[in-house]
């Protein structure tokens, strides 16, 4: 038996997963809470005896270990472009694609006020974009100064206008500062190009942010930290989606992560209009696509769900679910902001059951709603035509959740029915019908591991443990989901 084994140091649970690679079988899984304000290897240490006790593994077996890590908040970035909508937002995409959280963003020219904001957002590192090629030169320049004589000491990874890359690295470094230069992640306007930025920002990470989150001390046992969590999910999806020489892919897909603290959503999908005659708007969309949502956690930010549901709204759709609730606003809000103080609950009566799914199935709903595109009538001279902007998802043929509330089978069909298209909502182009799946393991971050070095095996693993849930078959079930009315789900996607 060869084992390979594949951990993610959570921000609350350090998991480990044993996969046999010649029987492309899960052989054993373990988790232990997360120590990283200690030592990271004593949770470590507890998930491994875990692991070893309860499965008859041990150390002779393992022929390769693969990890991740989102703890201590996993990869946190500030990121500067010009106009937001253009270089602001294409270095957005590139820190998301890299499995990072954004703390800060600023646009056009920074300020003492934003320079001191951006210190106190305390990033792990500085994506500083500005101007396509050719383009604007004066704003990238003005902010490198403005960084160079800054507090701040995260490496900065420049990824602007290529005609002043070398005057901006010169300004940094005279600063102080660790500059890493990489090619424009908007070379011009019609084209992305953050895969350069992706790559530099992975660097950085292996190499230096795993020791300033004290990663370093599990190296010995694990060795490099390969990959921010987000990212192994991310390359999961791409894997699912399109396959190997050796085994083929599922197709689109796309991957909703619900956890306590953000809502990561994944899709690989070339987002294109359905109608041939509708218009694109907006920066070019890439295939393979992640947004987190930081204000959606559910435990962290339930009581941000709340107020963006509104506690009349909350109300109505838990007695829809629980008639004999009882609760009253002040109640509700008591019990929902006690969930934002104790992020590792797990719930234990019905109530908090519920309260959970309908946190869940709003979260989720908002969240899908940013990521996928829109799409509105226009008039011009033509006469009426629509108007899409971002990634059409309705044609996408699988859905998949993964996170702890799945795990626990809470309403997994009704929270992964929030995901879906809603005809009361016509303008969100989320997917239609889509095959759908729970991640009811927790394999995905694994899956994205294992793919570095064994592909083919881990997608027949992912396709051996996945959950195909059938959602026709819970129809009655599903007729309980009440999903954001007309006027709150626009104000969300609006909010994005």
């Amino acid at each position: 038996m060869r084992i390979v084994l594949l951990i993610d140091f959570g921000s609350t649970y350090t998991k480990v997963l044993a996969v046999d690679i010649d029987h492309e079988v899960v052989v054993g899984r373990a988790q232990a809470v997360t120590t990283v304000e200690y030592d990271i290897t004593i949770g470590l240490d507890k998930a491994l005896a875990e692991l070893f006790r309860e499965h008859s593994i041990n150390e002779h077996h393992i022929i390769a270990k693969y990890a991740s890590s989102s703890a201590a908040g996993g990869l946190r970035l500030a990121t500067i472009g010009l106009v937001p909508a253009l270089t602001l937002e294409a270095a957005k995409r590139a820190a998301f694609g890299a499995g990072a959280k954004v703390v800060w963003s600023s646009g056009y020219e920074l300020d003492d006020e934003k320079v001191a904001e951006m210190e106190r957002a305390s990033s792990d590192i500085i994506l500083l974009s500005g101007g396509s090629d050719g383009g604007d030169k004066n704003v990238i320049v003005h902010n490198a100064k403005l960084i160079a004589g800054s507090r701040v000491t995260a490496p900065v990874v420049v990824a602007g206008n290529r005609v002043v890359a070398n005057t901006v690295k010169q300004i940094l470094e005279e600063g102080g500062k660790d500059v890493f230069v990489t090619s424009n992640v908007l070379p011009d306007l019609d084209s992305l190009n953050v895969e350069p930025a992706q790559a530099a920002i992975r660097e950085i990470f292996m190499k230096h942010i795993s020791q300033a989150k004290g990663l370093n001390r599990a190296q010995e046992y694990v060795g490099d930290i390969v990959m921010p969590t987000p990212k192994a999910t991310l390359q999961a999806a791409a894997l699912l989606a399109d396959g190997t020489d050796a085994e083929p892919g599922i197709g689109s897909v796309l991957i909703v992560e619900v956890g306590g603290a953000t809502i990561n959503i994944h899709s690989v999908a070339n987002g294109q209009p359905s109608d041939p005659q509708t218009i694109v708007k907006g920066l070019p969309e890439a295939r393979v696509k992640r947004t987190v949502e930081g204000d959606l956690g559910i435990r962290y930010n339930a009581p941000s769900i709340l107020e963006f549901l509104g506690s009349d709204n909350f109300l109505s759709r838990l007695e829809s679910i629980l008639p004999e609730s009882g609760l009253n606003s002040d109640a509700l809000t008591n019990l929902v902001n006690g969930l934002s103080k104790n992020v590792g609950y797990v719930p234990s009566s019905v109530l908090d059951q519920c309260i959970d799914r309908v946190l869940a199935e709003s979260a989720v709903a908002f969240a899908v709603g940013r990521h996928a595109g829109t799409m509105k009538l226009e008039f011009s001279l033509a006469g009426e035509v629509k108007v899409q902007k971002g990634k059409d998802l309705t044609r996408t043929q699988n859905v998949i959740c993964t996170g702890g509330i799945f795990k626990y089978g809470i309403a997994s069909e009704q929270i992964i029915s929030s995901a879906l298209f809603d005809p009361r909502t016509p303008w969100s182009l989320r997917p239609k019908s889509p095959r759908t799946f729970v991640d009811s393991e927790y394999l995905l971050y694994g899956i994205g591991l294992l793919s570095e070095q064994y592909p083919t095996a881990a997608l027949r693993i992912a396709k051996k443990y996945l959950k195909l849930i059938d959602l026709e078959t819970t129809s009655e079930a599903a007729a309980s989901i009440v999903r954001s009315p007309q006027a709150t789900n626009d104000s969300m996607i609006e909010h994005h």
